[in-house]
């Protein structure tokens, strides 16, 4: 069985204020840059064989610390990006609230399209196929991918079975780590939302 080690990237001064999607330029503050030098410790015993990162600075800066840490190359995918917002990229979480779409989007993910973007539920079937590249390339290791919250919620709900529209119910906090092995006959989900030290 491949073991994943789901992280989201850690602090950026955007977070819980404004949708970053696939804004560029968007980096870890100092906090951030605290939480992935921490994230690296924590990781320490993981075993990490590869590590994979969203292409977006704020998921590269955050594998930085466990790459050296692990002595292995940042590989890029696209597909564990963020998920695509579209027209409400760069916009202020308070602005949104007040649109309809915004809160059909965050109440019906798996039909409600972003405006010039994608739904949750393109954004969960990249996540799961990349994810199935990646085991089929790393069988019986430990790999870390770090993503960001909506992608890794979507993996998380597609190997719990819970239907998308409820996976506001799953928190995945800044700079945490959720731990899935995936094998033939299906994955185990061993913890989600660590913020501490990781569960075996």
């Amino acid at each position: 069985m491949t073991r994943f080690l789901l992280i989201r990237h850690g602090m950026t001064d955007l977070v819980d204020k404004a949708v970053s999607g696939w804004t560029p330029g968007v980096h870890l503050n100092d906090e951030g840059r605290a939480q992935a030098a921490k994230l690296a410790e924590r990781l320490a015993g993981a075993e990490v064989k590869a590590i994979y990162s969203s292409p977006l600075e704020r998921a590269r800066e955050t594998a930085e610390p466990i790459s050296r840490r692990f002595g292995l190359e940042v590989q890029i995918v696209e597909e564990v990006g963020e998920i695509v917002l579209g027209e409400w990229t760069g916009r202020e979480l308070s602005d949104l609230n007040n649109e309809p779409l915004w809160r059909r989007f965050n109440s019906l993910r798996s039909l409600t399209r972003a405006p010039g973007g994608e739904t949750q539920l393109e954004t969960q079937a990249r996540m799961i196929a990349a994810l199935e590249r990646l085991r089929e390339r790393h069988p019986s290791q430990t790999v870390a991918v770090v993503s960001h919250g909506d992608p890794i919620k979507s993996a998380i709900a597609y190997y719990a079975g819970i239907a998308l529209d409820l996976f506001h119910r799953i928190e995945i906090s800044v700079a945490s780590v959720s731990v899935v092995t995936v094998g033939d006959y299906g994955p185990r989900i061993v913890c989600v939302n660590n913020t501490g030290f990781i569960c075996r």
